[in-house]
């Protein structure tokens, strides 16, 4: 690609659509500027939808702006949020973008698809370094996806590093979105940004971009997990975000005695800040939740809302899951969903029993998740009738320990230490119930999941997980789970224990709850209805 000469952010902002002449013809070039072959073409095909009058009013534009969206990369929930929020809210009468990196471990099938909008040359640095800028586009189902373009930062093998490449990775990524959407005159009603990584959006947007196309714009910020904040010195931060020395103070960035928190700023200049349960949004107002930033959190919680995730239920289909053994609805699901139990005793070479109450846990293996209690309890589940299933990766500590417990406790036990998508399809439907025990849990979508397999969620009570699961009341036949809220091995103990009492013993009560929990809605539709509630409120 041929060097430009560098401009001002003002005036990248104020070009035209036009792709610049000056574009090396190189065959990458004439590869990206060559009309999508027919079969590309096809996914630019938008669903049909409904008719104008029958969608939700007035229509909004929103922009999301985050580092991960499957199916292109991801890595965890954020990846599902930003693939499966915006394809709905397209369906409530939204026009929606997704801007991304084009990161270079993008599965080649997507890359090719992608066609070529234009490039620039953007001022970054405060010594006004700058970087090129080209914009690739997909468009699939109702959104645009947008792919910010930079070899130099994005060519990694993993969108992740460290907070040495992570932290420039990121500073350029907040602000060449908010050039390219000025770029593309595509100028939206609400940006929605989403955790650290698009942290510095409302912080440009407010200050370089305030005298821009896009200056008007609102923003909300949407916190997946506080724990991950993109903290680093201040002169590295200043330098690559090249913003004025008055927003590095104890209002904006700056956290400890020399640092800087990206996120912190976020926090404090997005117009709205949303998290992924209303439980996790009172949680990280408070010392043991708040990671260092409850204080900040509770200073702007007039600003701070809670929404609960959903989950894809045509990907999590039971019904028609071919990953199964035997597809079933809630209609059939007592009938059908033992045969998936003893497929899954079969092939992880457990005992054959349907009388056996099996526990799946599909987790990374951390301590975040609770596997402290768990692997103090579960000498005691072994009773001859229960079998346990793990299936995750992470803490070599944890990995191994569930390894030793498969090794003493053949038959019973089946550690997965690995990930395999086919293989949680199957635990999910041939799972009694799963066990999330988690020490802290933003969301959360294995309960989620569960639910809609008709396994009946056993959780602690701590942010999405206590939203999303009603205690089963043995008196009144209500909830539709089993819970616990003291982080203690002994209450999760006794939590499995009365889960196993209402299968052994009230079995007409416990398929009750399995057919409840079928028939809850888990989907994003109710969660992007208050999403869309909350972008009217930040523009009526």
């Amino acid at each position: 690609m041929a060097k430009k000469k560098s401009v001002s952010t003002v005036d990248i902002l104020s070009k035209t659509k036009k792709v610049h002449s000056s574009v090396q013809k190189d065959s990458l070039s004439e590869a990206i500027n060559s009309p999508a072959p027919a079969e590309a073409s096809l996914d630019h095909i938008v669903t049909p939808v409904p008719a104008a009058e029958t969608l939700p009013q007035p229509r909004r534009s929103i922009a999301f702006i985050g580092s991960e969206c499957y199916p292109f990369i991801k890595t965890g929930g954020l990846g599902d949020v930003m693939y499966a929020l915006p394809r709905t809210l397209a369906k409530l009468n939204c026009d929606v973008k997704v801007i991304l990196p084009r990161y270079k471990c993008i599965p080649q099938k997507w890359q090719e698809k992608m066609i070529y909008r234009g490039a620039f040359q953007m001022d970054l640095c405060s010594d006004g370094r700058s970087f090129y800028v080209g914009i690739m586009e997909y468009v699939w189902d109702g959104v645009v996806y947008d792919f910010i373009d930079n070899q130099e930062f994005f060519s990694n093998g993993n969108p992740y590093t460290n907070l040495i490449d992570d932290i420039p990775k990121f500073c350029y990524f907040s602000k060449a979105a908010l050039a390219a959407l000025n770029y593309m005159d595509w100028i939206p009603d609400i940006i929605h940004c989403h955790d650290w990584q698009a942290a510095l959006v409302p912080v440009y947007l407010r200050t370089l971009f305030s005298n821009t196309k896009i200056g008007g714009a609102k923003t909300m910020l949407t916190i997946h997990n506080l724990r991950f904040q993109g903290v680093y010195n201040i002169p590295t931060i200043k330098y690559w975000t090249g913003l004025p020395d008055y927003l590095f103070g104890v209002d904006v960035f700056k956290t400890g005695a020399d640092d800087a928190n990206m996120f912190k700023a976020g926090l404090a200049f997005a117009d709205m800040i949303t998290t992924v349960s209303n439980t996790y949004a009172g949680e990280i107002q408070t010392s043991f939740y708040g990671e260092g930033l409850d204080s900040h959190l509770s200073y702007h919680s007039r600003k701070l809302r809670g929404i609960v995730n959903g989950i894809d239920i045509d990907q999590w289909n039971p019904s028609v899951d071919p990953k199964l053994a035997k597809g079933y609805d809630v209609s059939n699901v007592l009938k059908n969903k033992p045969q998936n139990k003893l497929a899954l005793q079969e092939q992880l070479g457990l005992d054959k029993d349907e009388g056996k109450f099996v526990i799946g846990l599909v987790s990374r293996l951390t301590d975040q998740k609770g596997l402290d209690l768990v692997n103090a309890i579960l000498p005691a589940l072994i009773d001859g009738n229960t079998q346990v299933v793990v299936l995750g990766t992470g803490d070599p500590y944890y990995e191994s320990s569930f390894r030793a417990f498969e090794y003493t406790y053949k038959g019973s036990v089946c550690s997965n230490i690995m990930y395999d998508e086919g293989r949680a399809h199957l635990i999910y439907a041939g799972s009694d119930a799963l066990l999330i025990p988690s020490l802290f849990e933003p969301c959360g979508l294995t309960q989620l999941i569960a639910m809609r397999y008709g396994t009946v969620p056993i959780v602690r009570e701590t942010g999405g997980l206590k939203d999303t699961v009603e205690p089963y009341n043995q008196y009144t036949g209500e909830g539709n789970g089993f819970t616990f809220d003291w982080y203690r091995t002994e209450l999760l103990l006794d939590a499995i224990n009365r889960a196993k009492t209402v299968y052994f013993t009230d079995r007409s009560n416990w398929d009750k709850l399995v057919e409840r929990d079928m028939n809850k809605d888990v989907s994003w539709e109710n969660s992007a209805k208050q999403y869309r509630e909350l972008y009217l409120q930040l523009r009526p």
